[in-house]
């Protein structure tokens, strides 16, 4: 596996579990009482927004990122080693902060406002509150590393959009298939949340932070 393959394989998990999207999307399916309806409008929402991004730099990047004489790119290179060590830092102090209350009571109460609103406001909630954010730049390099035709970027970020709103979209389908244990489980999920979300995205963020600080280096020496 190529290094930029696998910095697109951990940015794609670390955007799936990413406490703050998850929690977002979990309150979504929570408050409202119509949760199926809520969330489908919040999945389409952020759908769109990240697939609008990602088809945008399949023809203004393109493969702008990828070196075709070997080695890498300077810039490239510079990008790695910058931004691994903020993820390293950040996922390092995140991952030994204390949980937010007063965060996720201000979460709480914006996402009761956004489940009573109409179909479109929940969609432009979603696309905020939703998208893989901070990981995007990151996800956009590494696809472009891989040398891709557009349509072959499309279909990666395709692939990495779908990945980071994973969570949701199985949500919606249990909730679909088995409404009332989905949930129960929905509530425990949130509590779940609470306590162990947090420090599972900084495994997962150390670990993204940790390979582009190699590739990075390596691209450079």
């Amino acid at each position: 596996m190529s290094g930029a393959t696998a910095e697109l394989v951990l940015v794609s998990l670390s955007a799936m579990v990413s406490p703050t999207t998850l929690t977002f999307c979990v309150l979504a399916l929570v408050l409202g009482e119509r949760p199926i309806r809520t969330g489908f409008w919040f999945y389409v929402g952020a759908l769109s927004a990240t697939m609008v991004v990602g088809v945008l730099a399949a023809f203004v990047l393109g493969n702008a990122a990828a070196s075709h004489g070997g080695g890498t790119k300077t810039w490239v290179a510079v990008f790695d080693v910058v931004a691994g060590a903020l993820l390293v830092v950040f996922a390092v102090r995140f991952g030994r902060s204390p949980v937010d209350v007063a965060r996720e009571e201000q979460a709480i109460a914006r996402m009761r406002k956004v489940v009573s609103s109409s179909a479109l406001a929940v969609a432009v909630a979603g696309a905020s509150l939703a998208n893989p954010g901070a990981f995007i730049p990151i996800a956009l390099k590494a696809i472009s590393q891989l040398d891709p035709t557009a349509v072959e970027y499309i279909v990666l970020w395709t692939a990495f959009t779908l990945v980071s709103l994973l969570p949701l979209a199985v949500a919606l389908l249990l909730l679909w298939i088995k409404p009332e244990p989905t949930g129960q489980a929905l509530d425990g999920a949130r509590r779940w949340l609470e306590r162990r979300a947090q420090l599972v995205a900084a495994v997962l963020v150390f670990a993204l932070g940790v390979a582009l600080l190699r590739n990075g280096i390596v691209g450079l020496t």
